[in-house]
């Protein structure tokens, strides 16, 4: 059963948890099957000291200048193609809100931990391989076991929601990115 979401007013410390990383290539889960993309991030020493969990906050993208193009496979055998955020919009690498799951993704079974980043915004193009600047600023709730990929589904809106209801308040606002 979900826990209820107690959010407080204002970023409580550690918040904000400010970093950037680059995007890597995940399950390819969050589209094809949920039909919610996530950004894959590695996990680093500072998410990999925070309880495994639904977070949320804002991000920002940008052309990894410093990475040539390429391709990869996937652990599923599709091929991705990294282009580093060259395709991303002016409008794409705005700040934009986002929820990020930390965690074993028990629906899935995963053997690694894994972070992924659910920009809240529609993308023309992939952006393997970009840079990622992110300020986490709440917990929303810890990691869950789903018995159907619908009610999984259902939570990650819920989710969603919740960060775009606390993000529109003025303390919550302020991204320093």
């Amino acid at each position: 059963m979900r826990p209820a979401s107690n959010i407080p007013e204002t970023p409580q410390p550690p918040y904000p948890l400010i970093q950037k990383s680059h995007i890597v290539c995940g399950f390819g889960r969050g589209s094809s099957e949920l039909g919610i993309p996530t950004a894959n991030i590695p996990i680093n020493d500072s998410l990999n000291q925070l309880d495994t969990g639904i977070y949320f906050g804002w991000c920002k993208l940008e052309v990894n200048k410093e990475e040539c193009s390429k391709k990869v496979e996937r652990g599923d055998g599709n091929v991705v193609e990294f282009n580093n955020g060259s395709e991303l919009s002016a409008s794409e690498k705005d700040v934009l809100p986002m929820v990020m799951s930390i965690g074993w993704n028990p629906f899935y079974d995963n053997k690694e931990k894994a972070a992924e980043v659910h920009i809240m915004h529609k993308f023309q193009q992939n952006f393997y391989g970009s840079l990622i600047s992110y300020s986490i600023l709440g917990y929303i709730r810890p990691e869950l076991n789903y018995t159907t990929k619908e009610a999984l589904i259902e939570d990650i809106n819920l989710d969603i929601k919740i960060a775009l209801d606390t993000l529109k308040k003025e303390s919550y606002a302020n991204s320093d990115l």
